[in-house]
Order: C-alpha cells, then sequence, then structure tokens
C-alpha cells in the first residue's frame, strides 16, 4: 500500500482542504493508495510544543518531527499546502484563540525576564516563522506552470493588470541601500574539512559572550555572514521619507518579516520608529510603561494604549495621527480601517506585495482607496536590484500581456536548510559595539563582523551535496524543456562568488552538450528574462532560496494571475517526493471574505497539479497500474477543468472553491469512466459519473445557495472539523455520492 501524506495547515488551503480531500480519498479507496492527514498547522506546531498542561484528547503527535523523518526515507511522498510562516502577533493570536478553546498553553514572553522566561521563548521560536520549510525541504525546488495551466492563462487571461502610464512618467521606484547592507558586508569561505564551530560577541573591552555554543559543519560547506549597519538603515529610511514627501507619492516598505523572523522584524522596527518618531520620542516613557514593541507594527502600539489612562492614551493617539500629516502618505493594507503598511510586519510580504506594485502600474493603495505611485522601500540590495530592474522595464516598455509573455520557471536551491537567511539561531541582534565572529573550537575565526549597539548580525549555510543536486537538477530542466537556463549569480557578491565556483567545478559532471547555461547577476538575470518573456519566450532561473521564494511569486502572479497555480515538485536526496501546492500569500484575505460573505475564493488548481505526479510516484514505487490511471485521468480532468473555466471567481453567488472541487471530482470521474485500462475502475467511475451528471444541476445551486451570509468555522487558527466540514462541504447531494463510494 502506497502512502501519500496530506499536510493540514492554515487560512484558505486549510479550508480547501475540508472540500477536495474527502474526494481524494474516496477516489483512491480500493487503488492502493493510502490518503493520511498530518497536522503541521501553526496552532498543531503549538499544541504539539506545548503538551505539559493539555488533555489527553487535546494532544496531538508532533507531526513536524515525524514528516522531518519521513522526507529522509526513499518511500516519502508528501503533499505539502502552503502554511503559516508566523510572525509573533501571529504567534500571538493563534495562543489567544487556544486558550479561549480551553487549551492550557503559556503566553508568549515577548520580553523574557528570567531564564524560564528565555527557556519558553525558545520553545516557541520552533512554531515562528519559517518553521516547517526547513524540515520538509530535504530536496531542491523544481517550480513552474504545468502546461495546460499556461495554455489556459494564455487563452483566458487574467484580468488584474493594471496599465502602466506614459514611458517615463511613473514616479514608482525601489528605493535601497547603497552601503552598510547586508549585500555589501557579507563574507563567506567553504570549509576545506568538516569541523564544529561557535559564534561569540566580543565587546570593544574583549569581553566574550558565547551567542551560539555548537554548529557542525561539512567538508565543502559554504558559510556566509553579513551584518546590516542599523545607522546607515535609518539614514536609508529618513532620506526615503523626504523623497517620498518632497514627491506626493506613496511611502512603502517591503521585507519579509515572516520567514526571516529576526532579521526583517527588527528592520521593519526601525521604519516605524523613524516614521513615527516625534511621537515615539515625546511617548518614550508611556510606550516603555506599556510593554509595546515597534518591531509588531505601530498596531502594537495602538493595541495596547489600552494600558494607559484615558487622557495619556488620548494624547499619545493624537500625536501617532500627527504623523501622518507630517510624513509623506503610507500604502494602506486597509483604508477602511485605517491599517497602512506600518501597521504589522506580516500584512506585506514582499514576495506577494511587489508583484501587485507590478501588476498595479507601479501603484499601491492609498487612504481615500485609490491607487498610487509608490516608492518601494527595499533596504537590502541582494535582491532589490531585481524588483528595481522589472519597475523600471515597466516605466519603460509598459505593462506585460498574460495572453503573450512567456514564463519564468525556477530550479531553486534550498535543499538541508540552504540560504535560509533569517530564520534561524544563527541571527543576532549586536548587544553593543564589538565584533561578532564564527570560530572553530581549535581557536581560528573564520569569519567575522564588526557591529555596533543593534546592528543584524546573520549567517547562512549551504551543503555541498545540495548544491551539486541543484545544479543536476537545472541540468535535467535544460534537457527536458528546451529553454535556456539563467544561474542568478553575483561574482560580486562573497557567497555567489563561492557558489559560482561550486556550479563550474559540477557543470562538467553532467551532460551539458547543446545547451544554453548562463551565469548572470541578478539584475542582469532578471533583465534577460523580461526581454525573453515579452517575446513570448520561456527561461529557467536557476536561483538560491530567497530569489526561488521571490521568483515563484513574482513572474506566475503576472502571468496566472495567482501563485497558487504552480506546479511545485521537490525530488527529495533520499529518493521521495515533497509535491508543494503554491504560495498562500492571498490567503488571510481569502478567509476574511469567506468569513463576511460565505464565499471562498482559494483556487485548489496547485493541489490538484501537485497530486497528479505524487499518484505518479506513488504508481512507480509501488509497481501500482491503478495509482497511475488515477494520476492519467486527474491530468486530463485539470485540462476539462481549465477548459470548461471552473476556477473560482471573486465574487459571491458564482462558483467558488467548493464548486470548483467538486466540478474537478466530476470531470476525473468522467475520466475515469472514459479510459480503458482498468476495467474494473472503468465500471466503478461510470456509475460516479453517471450518478453526478444526473445531479449536475442541483448539486450547482447548493454550492450558489449557501453563499451570500457570513459563515461560522469556529476559529481562524483552528477550525472546529464539525463547522469547517459542514461550511466546506454544503452540497447533501454530493455529499451522499462521495461518501457512498
Amino acid at each position: 500500500m502506497a502512502k501519500i501524506i496530506w499536510s493540514e495547515i492554515d487560512e484558505a488551503p486549510a479550508l480547501a482542504t475540508y472540500a477536495f480531500l474527502p474526494i481524494v480519498q474516496a477516489f483512491c479507496k480500493g487503488t492502493g493508495v493510502d490518503v493520511e492527514t498530518m497536522d503541521i498547522s501553526l496552532s498543531g506546531r503549538i499544541i504539539a510544543n506545548f503538551p505539559e498542561k493539555l488533555t489527553e484528547e487535546q494532544k496531538i503527535a508532533d507531526y513536524l518531527s515525524e514528516l522531518g523523518d519521513l522526507v529522509q526515507k526513499p518511500e516519502a511522498n508528501v503533499i505539502k499546502l502552503p502554511n503559516i510562516s508566523a510572525s509573533v502577533p501571529q504567534l500571538q493570536a493563534a495562543i489567544a484563540e487556544l486558550q479561549e478553546k480551553g487549551y492550557d498553553i503559556p503566553d508568549y514572553p515577548e520580553e523574557p525576564k528570567n531564564d524560564a522566561e528565555k527557556a519558553l521563548q525558545a520553545r516557541f521560536a520552533k512554531c515562528l516563522g519559517s518553521a516547517v520549510n526547513p524540515v520538509l525541504r530535504e530536496g531542491n525546488s523544481d517550480r513552474r506552470a504545468a502546461a495546460s495551466v499556461k495554455r489556459f492563462a494564455q487563452k483566458n487571461p487574467h484580468r488584474m493588470m493594471q496599465p502602466w502610464p506614459a514611458p517615463g512618467t511613473s514616479q514608482c521606484r525601489v528605493a535601497h541601500m547603497d552601503g552598510g547592507d547586508f549585500y555589501e558586508t557579507e563574507t563567506s569561505v567553504t570549509l576545506d574539512k568538516a569541523t564544529d564551530v561557535k559564534f561569540e560577541f566580543v565587546a570593544t573591552d574583549g569581553a566574550v559572550t558565547v551567542l551560539k555554543e555548537k554548529l557542525s559543519l561539512q567538508e565543502g560547506e559554504v558559510l556566509d555572514s553579513s551584518v546590516m549597519h542599523v545607522a546607515a538603515l535609518r539614514d536609508f529610511i529618513r532620506a526615503t521619507i523626504a523623497e517620498a514627501k518632497e514627491k506626493g507619492v506613496l511611502l512603502s516598505l517591503h521585507l519579509k518579516a515572516t520567514m526571516m523572523k529576526i532579521s526583517d522584524p527588527i528592520m521593519f522596527g526601525h521604519a516605524v520608529s523613524v516614521y513615527f518618531k516625534s511621537a515615539l520620542d515625546k511617548h518614550a516613557d508611556d510606550l516603555k510603561a506599556i510593554g509595546a514593541n515597534v518591531n509588531f507594527g505601530i498596531g502594537d502600539v495602538l493595541s495596547k494604549l489600552n494600558r494607559l489612562p484615558a487622557d495619556k492614551a488620548a494624547a499619545f493617539e493624537a500625536d501617532i495621527n500627527a504623523c501622518y500629516a507630517e510624513m509623506p502618505a503610507l500604502a494602506m493594507v486597509d483604508s477602511r480601517k485605517n491599517i497602512t503598511n506600518l501597521h504589522v510586519p506580516n500584512d506585506v510580504i514582499i514576495d506577494a506585495s511587489m508583484p501587485n506594485v507590478v501588476r498595479d502600474g507601479g501603484k499601491m493603495w492609498n487612504l481615500q482607496d485609490q491607487l498610487q505611485d509608490t516608492i518601494a522601500m527595499i533596504p537590502d540590495r541582494c535582491y532589490a536590484t531585481i524588483y528595481k530592474e522589472i519597475i523600471e522595464d515597466c516605466n519603460k516598455n509598459g505593462q506585460f500581456d498574460p495572453s503573450t509573455m512567456g514564463s519564468v520557471a525556477n530550479v531553486g536551491l534550498m535543499a538541508q536548510k540552504a540560504e535560509e537567511y533569517g530564520s534561524h539561531d544563527k541571527t543576532f541582534q549586536a548587544p553593543a559595539a564589538g565584533t561578532i565572529r564564527i570560530v572553530t573550537f581549535a581557536g581560528a575565526t573564520l569569519l567575522e563582523q564588526k557591529v555596533e549597539d543593534g546592528d543584524i548580525f546573520r549567517a547562512c549555510q549551504a551543503k555541498d551535496a545540495p548544491i551539486k543536486d541543484w545544479v543536476k537538477l537545472a541540468v535535467t530542466r535544460a534537457k527536458a524543456s528546451g529553454e535556456p537556463v539563467v544561474f542568478w549569480l553575483d561574482e560580486n557578491r562573497a557567497h555567489d562568488a563561492q557558489i559560482i565556483k561550486k556550479v563550474n567545478k559540477y557543470l562538467p559532471e553532467f551532460d551539458v552538450a547543446g545547451l544554453d547555461i548562463q551565469i548572470m547577476e541578478p539584475q542582469a538575470a532578471i533583465a534577460f528574462s523580461i526581454k525573453r518573456v515579452r517575446k513570448g519566450e520561456n527561461t529557467i532561473s536557476a536561483t538560491g532560496n530567497a530569489l526561488r521564494d521571490y521568483l515563484t511569486d513574482l513572474f506566475p502572479i503576472l502571468e496566472l494571475g495567482t501563485s497558487a497555480r504552480m506546479l511545485s515538485i521537490v525530488p527529495l536526496l533520499a529518493g521521495g517526493g515533497l509535491f508543494e501546492t503554491g504560495a498562500g500569500g492571498s490567503a488571510p484575505k481569502h478567509v476574511e471574505q469567506f468569513l463576511k460573505e460565505g464565499h471562498i475564493r482559494w483556487d485548489s488548481l496547485g493541489e490538484f497539479c501537485a497530486l497528479v505526479p505524487s499518484l505518479e510516484q506513488a504508481a512507480a514505487a509501488d509497481n501500482n497500474p491503478k495509482a497511475a490511471v488515477l494520476a492519467e485521468t486527474l491530468d486530463a480532468a485539470i485540462g476539462m477543468y481549465l477548459e470548461n473555466q471552473k476556477l473560482p471567481s471573486r465574487k459571491v453567488k458564482e462558483i467558488d472553491n467548493r464548486g470548483g472541487s467538486f466540478y474537478l471530482g466530476f470531470y476525473w470521474a468522467k475520466a475515469l469512466a472514459a479510459q480503458d485500462k482498468d476495467a474494473e475502475m472503468k465500471a466503478r467511475f461510470a456509475k460516479v459519473a453517471a450518478e453526478i451528471e444526473k445531479n449536475v444541476d442541483k448539486i450547482d445551486a447548493e454550492m450558489i445557495d449557501c453563499q451570500g451570509s457570513p459563515v461560522d468555522v469556529g476559529g481562524y487558527f483552528r477550525p472546529d472539523p464539525i463547522k469547517a466540514a459542514a461550511a466546506m462541504r454544503p452540497s447533501a447531494t454530493l455529499n451522499a455520492i462521495i461518501d457512498s463510494m
């Protein structure tokens, strides 16, 4: 029996699972394929990590650790949906919801005051940021639009693209630092032998504090260090604020304060404290008294003003509001609620926000709920230049055309925690002026950075075997597609210089005759790719982990309207497969609409596409022809789903995720009934398809009639399974057919 693990996660894709998974499990019944779930949601991770005071009924297993073990085995077959990479405010909200539900979970200590609270904070760290992906990604990423999805997108281009103004007239630009950033300060070394190291802070008086006691490094591993100098960062923010004010354009900040859970929230906090400086300085004592943290956004300050006497709270809030009049207008997240770009760190995530700036003609939403030119602040130059290039290209050449544009697929280096910038235990805020160094146990200094008080130090690794596998995967994709591959690597950046040596070392080990494989620095690479995209030509980007994250949102959002429709295959180093289902950046808005209007527009096309190679792997691993038939017919069903345009609409009383899952299941049953490779399956599904066919109009009506009213699923981070299933399976007619299979 082949086993497919379907991950239980968060928000819109978690709700969508209630609609689609029962269909999958029913169709797989009796075929030698078993589809099981494991809960790796944010709330599930919290529960698993704090079982001490829970009842037996409340406890759940540590499924993330179990999956971490599984992906290192050849039998691994995991479908991984997008999960929350939690910021501290999201973590706190999830804890509060669990506590309301009767789970005895401790509060998160924002500023630990003793060793016990420090230990508690360290335990919670396993739930923060990119907690899931580094554990599961024991392979590199092959991410692209399935051919049928791309054809459909060109034939039926999405309507979200906004025109750019006349060439050269947009005031939109990307602002980045010119010095003192991670890019400038990066140092890197490739280990010539395995060794153990520790991280130390050396104060100006010579006193040494150990920041990390031990890190084991392998032979051939690339190790980096870099520092963000916050004095330079604050100068940059001040200068950009002044420019936005002078030009009368919106100011926006684009970071990834969820995955980069230490570095980017600190940078976010500096933007907040510079923008609201006059109010925060004036009320410094009150700010301290209420325990607010600017790294969590101005929203954290506003939410805690009720801890002050009414007159003091009113004065503080009035001075915050005065900053809005004094400073440039901020890009809005929700103008109706006056929630700005600086409200909460996880509201504006760069990989989703910057593609929308391009899509919206160089604009973001202002307080009047209108699109307006923005200056996009992306402090660090490691990757800001790719967004700068695409903004400048659109200002010169206009908007992209989804009906004709080519694609930029991605082969991403991410296996074994490669390049996990800011998401780990190797990022520190300097406690004072001095040096942060990485030293071997023998006393040799491998890398070091001079720091001032508050500077952000980060280090990352990339092991040799994943790098070689990444090069091999890029060559494999080049052969399969016939398309050029570009390695986005900058010889002037210390880390990239080390990776370039390895790429040049390993390429000759594979058959690259006749292939177009190039190495370009990121700004040149995106310029090359954009030029081809505008001509309708395809290019494969081979990038490191962070760029993989950004590019697999950037081009798919422009091409397909959403990155949720991408196919993401991760061939695991041990031989199994991890099949990812697209990005979840828009998932919170989908949940908000569903709870308010009873319409969920999440598109499960990513899940549909991921299930095909998962079934193919199950077929190959078990020599199971029934699984192969399921995969082949599902692929055909996806084609029918697209051809008949059964994708979710954005509007209430039109088809939504539930209707989309229904039609996918209907087309899958029809394809199984039409195939001739398995007579037993043909007969079984002929009955199912006929029963659905007879009731299509009735099921359709049930899927539409349930919309238009608020929905209660019993929780945001941990919905009640009975309520969520009832809401996501509203057709009694369809349920009867599926449940009786």
